[in-house]
């Protein structure tokens, strides 16, 4: 089995992908109107607009309504992209910050309102758990 994408569903696909497309530095992929990819090394960030919900069941999803997942880019400097983004953010939850587990790591929340983790491994541990992962 391999990890594929993770989809967020969403009322403003434009905003969102735009929003995206500035934090991953990657255009959008945009197969349908209704939908978007970020097709990443590691993974694919998938946008979909809340129109596409009744294909997985009516009311199996609600837009901008998260509240237990965070969304993590691992980043080559945290404090760089701190600063690339602060004008472009409207919503930091966290300034960089070295975790207890020796990663870099800085909090925003994108338009609507989805927890994002930039994250950077700092510390030699840090290092050593992520040398052979892309």
């Amino acid at each position: 089995m391999n990890f594929a994408s993770v989809r967020i569903i969403t009322n403003d696909l434009d905003r969102l992908v735009t929003f995206y497309e500035q934090v991953t530095g990657v255009s959008a992929e945009r197969p349908a109107p209704v939908f978007a990819e970020f097709v990443l090394p590691s993974c694919t960030l998938a946008i979909g607009h809340s129109q596409t919900v009744q294909l997985f069941g009516a009311g199996s999803v609600r837009a901008a309504d998260n509240h237990s997942v965070i969304i993590e880019f691992r980043v080559n400097d945290v404090d760089a992209e701190y600063v690339r983004l602060k004008p472009f953010v409207n919503e930091w939850v966290q300034e960089p910050t070295t975790m207890p587990w020796g990663n870099r790591s800085a909090l925003l929340r994108d338009p609507d309102g989805n927890l994002v983790n930039l994250f950077a491994p700092f510390t030699k541990e840090a290092l050593d758990r992520f040398k052979d992962r892309p």
